[in-house]
């Protein structure tokens, strides 16, 4: 990533990012992209969070995933697995063993956007399975991206919930652009948080230690790094709630004085106190959602797992006849 100290002008690779924030912090509900959370510092919060005892998702997900991993990868014969917003990939490894361990795993694609964390991922994983061609693509999932050469069949992963981070329109899109790049003999692998208890969702996205605050702050000191914005991160708070009406968790910075921050490029940004930027939604799903979810792409409803108290599910879509 590019270093801008404030007041340089904002470089070229830097247009689309300055766009994108001016177009967020000009609504009237002023919000930002969180795929802006996922610098090197952010992505190292991103996985403290998933250590974290009040967030449940992660493992969750993955006593699923060590449970249906292995029937999934037999019956499908997978030779490449395409990951999107792949992270670290801890839970990649599971499906990676499943996949290798049925004798057609060939190709592992992590697709996320910050480059460095990806590079650290890449290298580790290639230490651990000498034998898979892992080719990392650096790209933004809610664009058009490339897939590197590759064989079929392939399974798409989109885990962590993160299909929580669009809203409905979005999250349509995003199957779509999946089901384009998909063959008959693919498969498509989704892991959904579920509706629950209104104190158990709070509770995950404001923990006792505080690290979500950091990950939540830490995306105004990419802005300041990368545009040569000036915000200081000691005037905001934390503010992470559930919106009731939208079935959401809705993730803020709360600005707690009076303010006008400057981003080159933009000019001066008012802000009020108790104003607040929109820096997440996590939407939350049931059975009959991801079924209409799917359908709008162009895809079947193949599999759905859950544990037994029903907070996390893993669905595996195809191609729809």
């Amino acid at each position: 990533m590019t270093t801008i100290s404030a007041g340089q002008a904002v470089r070229v690779q830097n247009w689309e990012m300055l766009d994108e924030v001016r177009s967020g912090l000009a609504r009237a509900q002023k919000e930002l992209p969180p795929k802006y959370f996922y610098d090197l510092a952010g992505s190292l919060l991103f996985e403290e969070i998933t250590r974290l005892p009040e967030y449940y998702l992660t493992r969750v997900e993955r006593d699923l995933l060590v449970q249906y991993t292995p029937p999934l990868m037999t019956s499908t014969g997978i030779r490449t697995m395409v990951e999107l917003g792949a992270g670290s990939a801890s839970k990649t490894r599971i499906l990676l063993d499943g996949m290798v361990r049925a004798g057609a795993g060939g190709t592992y694609v992590p697709i996320d956007v910050s480059e460095a964390f990806l590079s650290e991922t890449a290298s580790a994983l290639h230490a651990d399975y000498p034998g898979l061609r892992i080719v990392p693509v650096t790209a933004d999932v809610s664009r058009d991206f490339q897939l590197p050469r590759h064989d079929g069949p392939v399974l798409f992963a989109l885990l962590g919930s993160t299909i929580g981070n669009f809203d409905e329109m979005h999250a349509r899109q995003l199957l779509r652009r999946i089901r384009q790049l998909m063959e008959p003999a693919d498969r498509f692998l989704l892991g959904a948080d579920l509706h629950k208890d209104v104190g158990e969702l709070t509770a995950a996205y404001n923990d006792a230690a505080g690290v979500t605050a950091r990950f939540n702050l830490n995306m105004l000191q990419v802005l300041n790094r990368e545009l040569g914005a000036d915000f200081d991160t000691s005037t905001f708070l934390h503010r992470a709630f559930y919106n009731e009406q939208l079935h959401r968790i809705e993730m803020h910075l709360v600005s707690s004085v009076d303010q006008v921050v400057t981003i080159p490029g933009m000019g001066r940004i008012a802000l009020g106190q108790g104003e607040t930027i929109r820096t997440e939604i996590s939407c939350k799903y049931d059975r009959a959602g991801v079924e209409v979810l799917f359908s709008a792409a162009g895809m079947t409803l193949e599999e759905w797992h859950t544990d037994d108290l029903q907070r996390f599910a893993l669905a595996v879509g195809r191609v729809a006849p």
